[in-house]
Order: C-alpha cells, then sequence, then structure tokens
C-alpha cells in the first residue's frame, strides 16, 4: 500500500466516502456540502493547471487561461514531475496522453 503523508483514519474515511459516488450528480451534491466554493474552485484549477502543463503550455498562457499563480504553477509542475504519480494516474484515466510531456 502507498505510504502517503496524509494518510490518517480520517483521511481514509474521506477518500472511502467518495469512492462510494457513482455519478458527477452526486460528486456535486457531496462536494457542495463538504467543500467551501473557494476550496472546490481551486482543486479543479489545479487540475486544469495539470492539463495545460502536459500540453506543454508556458506558465504565462496557463496563468492567464486559469488565473493561477506562477508558485501555484510551479508547485503542481513539481508535483507532475516528482511526486507521487497521482496527477499520471488521473490523466490516464482520463484518457489525457501524458507521453507528449516535455520534461522542464
Amino acid at each position: 500500500m502507498y505510504n502517503s503523508k496524509i494518510k490518517s483514519k480520517q483521511t481514509d474515511g474521506l477518500f472511502e466516502a467518495i469512492l462510494q459516488l457513482k455519478d458527477l450528480e452526486e460528486c456535486y451534491r457531496f462536494f457542495d456540502d463538504i467543500c467551501t466554493v473557494k476550496e472546490i474552485q481551486a482543486i479543479s484549477q489545479r487540475l486544469e493547471v495539470v492539463k495545460l502543463l502536459v500540453e506543454n503550455k508556458t506558465y504565462h498562457e496557463i496563468e492567464d487561461e486559469t488565473g493561477a499563480s506562477t508558485a501555484t504553477i510551479s508547485r503542481i509542475n513539481r508535483s507532475l514531475n516528482y511526486g507521487s504519480d497521482g496527477y499520471k494516474l488521473v490523466l490516464e484515466r482520463l484518457g489525457i496522453d501524458f507521453s507528449k510531456k516535455k520534461p522542464n
């Protein structure tokens, strides 16, 4: 099993709950209750940033398109290249070709 810095009984409970969701409607209902609008927007923005990084967009282009700061973009890029491969896993399952990503 993957050894994570965020691993805890509470986090396990959260992820188990998320895995019970069956469709977008259920996701909207659950996340609307559990997160603030800003939290959802921040997470959504990060996923959009990682998709644009894989498309080899520049930080400036990503900043213009998403409103993310260059510090946020840099942090996401570092996670993409040196993190736990969670972004890669999700991108592959979404059918996004990660092989086009140029290392930076």
